[in-house]
């Protein structure tokens, strides 16, 4: 039988799409909102097209179902954010940023936002904590961390060109 897979694909202004296709070749979709809601799919076995159920879930309901998820092994000790008000995302630096190439301190990112970068992944690295004269390029993924606000307000200013 084949392997599960799962895709990525941005959507500008909307969030992140993640397809995972099951090894019994089921399609699953999962459209990651920026405001912390989820948009679940199921698509029919007899045709991968058509969507058999869609649901909208609340950042609440979504928080609870990813807790379901979890593995047993799931360590009640770890934050969650969504309790405390805060978000956790990953942005995407774009190639075209006006901040490939600059010191992530340039940014200003805490002191404009309230929003913090707490990680970057570069290809299969992570860099944990990055400090100011971090040197950001296009197609790093930042890990920021605040409200809701501040980490949308974060996407925007990492988007601009």
């Amino acid at each position: 039988m084949p392997a599960s897979r799962l895709s990525r694909t941005p959507l500008p202004g909307i969030g992140h799409r993640y397809d995972l296709t099951t090894r019994e070749q089921r399609l699953l979709s999962v459209v990651a909102h920026r405001d912390g809601g989820r948009t679940l799919s199921a698509y029919r076995a007899d045709d991968p097209d058509a969507c058999a159920l869609s649901m909208k879930l609340t950042p609440g309901e979504a928080a609870y179902l990813i807790d379901a998820l979890m593995p047993s092994h799931h360590s009640p000790n770890l934050l969650h954010t969504t309790d405390l008000g805060l978000v956790a995302e990953r942005i995407e630096v774009p190639v075209a940023s006006y901040w490939n190439g600059r010191l992530l301190g340039e940014t200003h990112m805490r002191t404009e936002t309230g929003a913090s970068i707490v990680a970057v992944l570069r290809r299969a690295e992570a860099i944990p904590s990055p400090p100011p004269d971090f040197r950001l390029a296009g197609g790093d993924t930042v890990i920021v961390i605040g409200t809701r606000e501040g980490v949308e307000a974060a996407a925007e200013i990492l988007g601009r060109e």
